[in-house]
């Protein structure tokens, strides 16, 4: 009864914040009655009138509650909030989203747990490293014992063969059955009339691309036969600190269940500390700061660290369905209503580990930003459409994807097994952490630059007398890090927003101290939890411009277009290509 009571006392303290949304939807119904630049929107604002505040905070509430546990795939808290989201998609009037005649996509995982050692033979000395404060490890390989024995550690720069940027760390060196050891994120080139700032002809300058990401590192390893790699965590260029690291690796892990490896990982993909790395390093005679230096090179070549590492993974592992929830509004011009414009949202998070002190609340990753909030802001959305006197001319495609913490994996699996085709899929509007501090005169368009969406949600943001800003932490690489990338991949136009910050009535730089705050504090911890001082009329803004915004993309004549230099413009271009 005491914690109800909190409960009720927390939702009274956000609801005191809730207030000044409804001015600023009036203001924006003032504003949306010039604008035409886009299609006009038929029944927009009624339908907005659905979206309420206090409907999105239940819905926060009640997915990071210890109800929940945390949503992890694989568990009684995940089939909970598979259910759940699933009963509210019919509740709210959905029809179901799968051709099938059911709310759900079937998600076929593996769920491994591996318990890693790790020692290190170099300059004579043996190094243990302790998991998981010193290194973390895993291996998708479907034994009960996994070894790599005496391989040979190779410092591979950051580990990018690049060839736009005529980049290539690796200079045809025999790598088969190696330990890579490699830098996170791009190689971070200093511009050579500002030695302040990195060079924007290379790696897109301050901004990462996917060369630097950790999923493209065991890419390109496994490619070239590597047994094992060690990416060093450094956290300026990680863009989150170790703990997240731990968080997401150092527990159980998930991959799409499929015969054979995984031709993405190698048998050991690790993590090891910068501290670690430098004490490798030394120990082998080198100097880590020296080497970074070189790699920043384009002659660098492999550097032979003269170590061998020895790891031992012992692995058990267990098939997990999980599913991917879909609900659809379907389109209204019988021309057009075969194809769809997907919102999605990731409703997993890293569940309850018991191993942590204190009580179960205390050891459960509620995960209410990441992502309760988004999810929330799904159902929201639904509830708009649902609520139009006629729906859009496409259909609406709503997935609340599975596995997302676990890489991507359940839109992973559903751009390579789409209930609707690409060809006929415009565009994915993606939410992961909606912005929970308030009124914002801007918003980051993470990813700006790449598709005609740009326009859309430009004339969209104008509506509210708001503006669109390009990516603020372009660095951290955020583009890569959730969902849409998948269906960017697989060359589906994709829109990603981040908050603004530039928030009103704030003091300058309160939007940054925001975002590291939670980063450095919340991030993939047990400690996201709804919180009191949330103002939820940033998260009701927002929720309206990816409305607006997915609601002229399903109404224009024409599909959104990749735009000239775009990493996956050639992708959608051979698939349309083919359907023709």
């Amino acid at each position: 009864m005491a914690a109800q009571a909190d409960d009720r006392n927390l939702t009274n303290l956000i609801a005191m914040r809730l207030g000044p949304y409804a001015a600023s939807l009036a203001v924006a119904a003032l504003l949306v009655s010039g604008c035409t630049t886009e299609p006009e929107l038929p029944g927009a604002s009624q339908a907005l009138q659905t979206v309420q505040a206090s409907d999105l905070l239940k819905y926060i509430e009640t997915l990071a509650s210890d109800d929940f546990e945390g949503r992890s795939v694989g568990t009684e808290g995940g089939a909970k909030t598979v259910d759940y989201v699933a009963g509210e998609f019919k509740r709210i009037g959905l029809a179901p989203g799968n051709p099938d005649g059911s709310y759900l996509q079937a998600v076929p995982l593996i769920g491994y747990r591996s318990t890693p050692s790790l020692s290190i033979n170099v300059g004579g000395r043996r190094l243990d490293l302790k998991f998981p404060n010193d290194f973390v490890a895993f291996s998708f390989e479907r034994q009960p014992e996994v070894r790599v024995t005496q391989s040979e550690l190779v410092f591979v720069g950051y580990g990018v063969t690049a060839p736009e940027y005529f980049w290539d760390d690796y200079k045809g060196t025999d790598l088969k059955g190696k330990t890579l050891v490699m830098l996170i994120n791009d190689p971070q080139i200093p511009d050579p009339s500002d030695p302040t700032r990195l060079d924007e002809a290379m790696f897109r300058g301050k901004a990462m691309t996917y060369y630097g990401r950790w999923t493209y590192k065991y890419e390109v390893a496994a490619s070239v036969g590597a047994d094992g790699v060690l990416i060093v965590h450094e956290t300026p260029t990680a863009g989150y600190p170790y703990a997240v690291v731990i968080n997401s690796w150092g527990r159980e892990n998930f991959d799409i269940r499929r015969d054979g490896s995984n031709p993405h990982f190698p048998v050991v993909p690790a993590w090891i500390t910068v501290d670690r790395a430098k004490e490798l390093f030394a120990a082998a005679g080198l100097d880590f700061a020296a080497l970074k230096r070189a790699a920043l090179r384009r002659d660098f070549k492999p550097v032979d660290l003269h170590a061998t590492v020895d790891f031992t993974v012992k692995n058990a592992w267990l098939e997990v369905p999980s599913y991917n929830v879909v609900g659809r509004i379907p389109g209204s011009d019988p021309k057009l209503k075969d194809q769809v414009v997907i919102y999605s949202a990731h409703w997993d998070h890293f569940g309850w580990d018991r191993s942590l002190p204190g009580s179960k609340h205390d050891q459960i990753f509620h995960g209410a930003v990441d992502n309760a909030s988004g999810v929330a802001a799904l159902l929201e959305l639904a509830k708009a459409y649902a609520a139009l006197p006629q729906p859009p001319r496409r259909s609406i495609l709503f997935i609340a994807t599975t596995a997302e913490e676990r890489g991507l994996l359940g839109a992973q699996y559903y751009a390579a097994h789409p209930l609707y085709p690409l060809r006929d899929t415009l565009a994915d509007i993606n939410m992961d952490g909606m912005n929970m501090w308030g009124h914002t005169r801007d918003v980051q368009n993470i990813g700006q630059g790449n598709s005609d969406l740009d326009d859309v949600v430009a004339a969209a943001a104008r509506s509210q007398g708001r503006v669109i800003v390009a990516d603020r932490s372009p660095e951290r690489g955020f583009f890569y890090r959730a969902d849409h990338f998948e269906f960017a991949k697989a060359g589906v136009p994709s829109l990603f927003l981040g908050g603004g910050d530039d928030y009103i009535g704030r003091p300058s730089g309160f939007g940054k101290d925001k975002r590291e705050e939670y980063v450095n504090d919340r991030y993939h911890k047990v400690t996201d939890v709804v919180r009191p001082d949330w103002d939820l009329s940033g998260a009701m803004e927002d929720i309206e411009l990816l409305f607006r915004t997915g609601y002229a993309v399903a109404q224009r004549d024409a599909f959104p277009q990749w735009k000239a230099g775009a990493e996956f413009k050639s992708k959608r271009d051979a698939m349309m290509r083919a359907d023709h």
